[in-house]
């Protein structure tokens, strides 16, 4: 009964829900940075239509294993259907450290405009890391909304306010030289002409990392089984879905290269903090204080709802979410998982190498190498099945078992083999990925001037 109180997300608040947690284009030039245009285009075009084709498969199986008496209720319960209760915990757990890494990740990026806000405004200082505990403990406050269809004005607001300083933020740069003591700040590189080659010459790791990012940028498949999970009409999401990836994709594509274009080298991961002129900077770090703090209560709101769930009522047999005591537990959770994510953002306080892990280590699984899998996985059982009898109690249903050659058959040759190469380069990726961004995080430290719980700020 609680879940059927909380499902009253309509398509609408489904695509605000999407777009928020996927639209982050501020990112999308140092892409183009670290890989070139010709690459940098190509990798965005690829991995925004596999990743729209991963979405749809998403919610394909949402469609055919949700049930009112065994409802779907996350991405972890897909896991559970089609591989089995092992692979559920993997991804629990999974879904959930993804959850405080974005927490961790926004809170950087909050805590680098507000520093950058602090130095144009009064000329002060603030200590890095106390910009982050700052930012931690709004997101505690915000957290204790339990519902997604509260986020639904909250999560509008932070689309528009996102375009806002996408457009601010083009005309800023026109306008604007580079800013290149934060570009010192990040890469330790010093001012020069600006280049923007279209094949980036910078070592592989760092292109892979860029690549990584690009794969960040699309990673909202995570919660889009939590959405769906909470819409009056599950059918209507990919209504919704496919209306905010193309919105994504424009965004992303358009801003990337204009900003690139325009800042090469000295291209910031949060492109618009490379704006040189005080107060355009300024402008922009506000209204991304602002869409920041509702993105981190989203990933905070899915990742502690799935934390409560498996692990407050399932396996501590706790208070329902909903109920008086489930406020305290609840309560008790947000300031543990707060100050979890404040000690991943500290411990590596570049987002640019922060978000390229996050994307091999769970983006690349929750878009594009699950989705595909379990598609796989899925179908080889539903073929398996097609000529068995028709249930009826008391009597054998099934012509052969996974013994026998004749089941597997009908398993393997019968299934498009699309989705199984696309599930194993996503691996290979992922593989990939974890390799270039560790090499990334190691040589920031050596370059940036940021350091774990230090004071200085990496821009």
């Amino acid at each position: 009964n609680a879940w059927r109180a909380l499902r009253q997300a309509s398509w609408a608040g489904a695509f605000y829900l999407c777009t928020t947690d996927i639209l982050g284009p501020f990112n999308a030039p140092y892409a183009f940075r670290q890989n070139g245009y010709v690459p940098g285009t190509l990798l965005y075009v690829f991995m925004g239509a596999a990743a729209f084709y991963c979405g749809g498969l998403l919610w394909w199986l949402y469609v055919k294993l949700d049930s009112d008496r065994f409802p779907v209720k996350s991405y972890s319960d897909i896991a559970e259907r089609v591989v089995g209760r092992a692979v559920r915990i993997f991804v629990t757990w999974l879904v959930f450290i993804h959850m405080i890494v974005n927490i961790a990740t926004t809170s950087l990026g909050s805590a680098q405009s507000l520093v950058q806000v602090i130095q144009a405004t009064s000329n002060g200082t603030l200590c890095f890391i106390v910009a982050i505990i700052i930012w931690i403990l709004v997101g505690i406050v915000l957290n204790q909304i339990r519902t997604l269809k509260r986020y639904g004005w909250l999560a509008s607001s932070a689309i528009w306010l996102n375009l806002l300083v996408v457009f601010l933020s083009v005309g800023f740069v026109a306008h604007s030289p580079p800013n290149y003591s934060a570009a010192n700040a990040a890469y330790g590189i010093s001012a020069a002409p600006v280049s923007r080659p279209a094949f980036a010459s910078y070592p592989f790791f760092e292109r892979i990392n860029g690549v990584m990012n690009i794969v960040y940028a699309y990673g909202g498949a995570t919660i889009f089984a939590q959405i769906i999970a909470e819409m009056r009409r599950p059918m209507d999401f990919l209504k919704a879905f496919s209306i905010a990836q193309a919105l994504i994709f424009v965004v992303y594509v358009f801003y990337g290269l204009y900003v690139y274009s325009f800042q090469g080298q000295f291209t910031l991961p949060v492109a618009f903090q490379g704006v040189s002129h005080p107060s355009w900077q300024t402008v922009g770090n506000v209204l991304s204080l602002i869409s920041g703090v509702i993105a981190g209560g989203l990933y905070g709101n899915i990742g502690l709802k799935i934390l409560y769930v498996n692990l407050i009522e399932d396996f501590f047999h706790g208070p329902p979410l909903l109920s008086r005591r489930g406020r305290f537990a609840w309560t008790a959770l947000v300031i543990a998982f707060w100050v979890v994510g404040f000690v991943i953002g500290a411990s590596i306080p570049q987002i640019q190498t922060l978000s390229g892990m996050v994307g091999a280590v769970a983006n690349m699984q929750f878009t594009y190498s699950f989705p595909t899998g379990f598609s796989f996985l899925y179908l080889v059982q539903l073929d398996a099945t097609s000529a068995d009898n028709p249930y009826l109690p008391g009597s054998p249903d099934r012509i052969d078992t996974w013994f026998q050659w004749s089941r597997w058959k009908r398993a393997v040759l019968l299934f498009k083999w699309f989705n199984f190469v696309l599930c194993l380069a996503a691996l290979a990726t992922a593989g990939l990925g974890i390799y270039g961004s560790g090499l990334s995080i190691r040589n920031a430290f050596k370059t940036s001037a940021a350091t774990s719980f230090g004071c200085s700020a990496p821009v």
